[in-house]
């Protein structure tokens, strides 16, 4: 079994700073890609960033030069440091792995999701 799990989210003023956390677990051999996902109420589950195994990294336009993602390989664990935070960035921030795990597939695995307000 494999699990993300996802720490960090809160409620924060509009300007402040926020990191969150995902540690994936269990049975893992490999993992490629790793990212942030973000839905907001009535919309849909939209990319906020993503970072390859080797560091190469992508960005939404509505967070670039604000966020930045960043992975610790050894701890399975990636993360995303959000500064000047907006109303808009209000959503339920979700983690993404690409990973090989108990089966001989490449699989997409998804953690619980963790709750970012801001505040305006």
């Amino acid at each position: 079994q494999v699990q993300l799990v996802e720490s960090g989210g809160g409620l924060v003023q509009a300007g402040g700073s926020l990191r969150l956390s995902c540690a994936a677990s269990g049975s893992i051999f490999s993992i490629n890609a790793m990212g942030w996902y973000r839905q907001a109420p009535g919309k849909q589950r939209e990319l906020v960033a993503a970072i390859t195994s080797g560091g190469n990294t992508n960005y939404a336009d509505s967070v670039k030069g604000r966020f930045t993602i960043s992975r610790d390989n050894a701890k399975n664990t990636v993360y995303l440091q959000m500064n000047s935070l907006k109303p808009e960035d209000t959503a339920v921030y979700y983690c993404n792995a690409e990973l090989l795990g108990a089966t001989p597939f490449w699989d997409d695995y998804w953690g619980q999701g963790t709750q970012v307000t801001v505040s305006s």
